[in-house]
């Protein structure tokens, strides 16, 4: 099954909603940075979030979010844009621990509770938006939902989930929801919101279960109207003709060192894990252009 995610609206249109099946690009990240059990749950639970984030965004808008709680995992990154492309890495691939109390992942040890969420959203102006807010919990959901209060003044409601093999470490389910109340939503709206989120299966197990976006937000939502589909790609900003951009941008003296000195350069992207080796002959054409 793809990834995709959907914008939807309920309760008569006074509920926004996103939600979103992340199972695919969640492995690719575990994958391709040989994470962890734990490590892949915290990256999985926050580029879903991010992912669902970039779908409030509009044409060539982007987000950079980064979740650092202080504790093993290190800093987790993850990019979006609203075309449905993600990608995220965390400092720390190689962390897991026991399953806590309630038989999860233990994803708060991982994160840490001392830290905050950031939130940079490139939206075309001359300085980009930054917001921020404490870090909660650690478990990245009621961190996100704090955060949506308190830095953009929107009651929301977050949920995500990663469901991780304990076997191969592979990626089973990930996916979750965003619910956010629009101006002036009445009390009782509220009320019945609230009644069906308090009564609702965790998001990690509807996942695994195999329920779709819209099959979530049926359980969430009163009278839902699904309004877009996107579908989620893993996608890296990096290549290799940037790269040698960026070699070239260093200048011939600083090009000429590394050929005296090493032999040759390679560029490593933390993002996506992939190394870009530059050989002596590779460097000396890069001169040719300069």
């Amino acid at each position: 099954m793809s990834d995709y995610l959907i914008r939807a609206t309920g309760y008569n249109g006074h509920v926004r909603a996103f939600a979103a099946r992340t199972t695919t690009i969640v492995e690719e990240i575990r994958s391709r940075h040989d994470m962890w059990n734990t490590a892949t749950a915290a990256a999985g639970r926050t580029l879903t979030v991010t992912l669902m984030m970039g779908a409030m965004l509009k044409g060539d808008e982007t987000l950079y979010v980064k979740v650092k709680g202080g504790g093993p995992i290190g800093q987790i990154i993850a990019e979006a844009n609203a075309d449905g492309e993600g990608v995220a890495y965390v400092t720390n691939p190689h962390v897991h621990f026991d399953l806590n109390e309630k038989g999860k992942l233990d994803v708060r040890r991982a994160v840490g509770t001392d830290g905050f969420v950031y939130v940079t959203k490139d939206l075309g102006l001359k300085e980009p938006y930054q917001g921020s807010s404490p870090i909660v919990s650690g478990e990245i959901g009621e961190d996100f939902t704090y955060y949506f209060v308190t830095s953009e003044q929107t009651p929301s409601a977050v949920a995500v989930g990663v469901l991780v093999n304990p076997e191969d470490r592979s990626v089973l389910a990930a996916g979750g929801f965003i619910l956010q109340l629009l101006p002036n939503t009445p009390e009782e709206v509220v009320s019945k919101m609230e009644e069906r989120l308090s009564g609702l299966p965790q998001v990690s197990r509807m996942i695994g279960e195999g329920l779709s976006p819209e099959e979530i937000l049926e359980k969430v939502l009163e009278e839902p109207k699904f309004l877009s589909r996107t579908e989620i790609n893993f996608h890296c900003k990096c290549s290799a003709d940037k790269v040698s951009q960026a070699l070239i941008s260093l200048g011939r003296v600083e090009i000429e060192s590394m050929i005296e000195e090493q032999g040759e350069a390679e560029v490593h992207c933390h993002f996506c894990n992939e190394r870009y080796h530059f050989d002596k002959s590779a460097l000396e054409d890069l001169m040719k252009d300069m």
